[in-house]
């Protein structure tokens, strides 16, 4: 075999060894989802592509202030992406002039784009359970989330994981910022 023949098979090699460590992360590690809607801007935007982290919530619990994904309807293939606000066992409340508590503490946060205008069912302490989390958008005056019934609170096993990388558009490349100093 000349070293031509040599030096194609073995790039030719090395790529479908890249392609199928690409596939099998995309498949079992990770999600591509896009965003649909701007109520996660100015974090993320309409048409973002994204690769959601489904291995991390297996090892650790989901934190304040990270962005994750669940299905819009149980069985659904169609997924929300929001902030978590509130954690299991907390008590969520949203005053009239739109500033957050966590347990009579006011949430010292800055994701929001706007002033909260309606706090929805948040306009009362919402307690949550052992396994439920409250989550907005940050875009929060156009947001359809938990301060909303047909959303309500989120329970841990409806998560499907936490969004990790936006893959597009490339110049817009790079980790999405959560609240652990990403």
């Amino acid at each position: 075999m000349n070293d031509t023949l040599k030096e194609i098979l073995k790039t030719s090699i090395y790529f479908l060894v890249l392609l199928l460590v690409a596939l099998f992360i995309v498949t079992f590690v990770g999600q591509r989802t896009i965003v649909d809607g701007q109520s996660m801007e100015n974090t993320l935007f309409d048409k973002d592509n994204l690769i959601v982290d489904k291995i991390t919530y297996r090892f650790k619990d989901p934190q304040r202030f990270d962005v994750i994904v669940f299905p819009y309807d149980k069985g659904s293939r169609n997924y929300f992406i929001k902030r978590i606000i509130g954690l299991p066992g907390e008590t969520v409340y949203i005053d009239e002039d739109g500033d957050i508590f966590i347990n009579d503490v006011h949430l010292d946060e800055n994701y929001g784009k706007d002033v909260i205008n309606d706090p929805g069912i948040a306009s009362k302490p919402i307690v949550l359970g052992e396994d439920e989390y409250f989550v907005m958008g940050d875009n929060r005056n156009d947001s359809f989330d938990s301060r909303f019934y047909e959303v309500g609170n989120i329970k841990r096993k409806e998560i499907i994981g936490r969004a990790w990388l936006r893959i597009y558009p490339f110049k817009n490349f790079g980790f999405v910022k959560h609240g652990d100093k990403e």
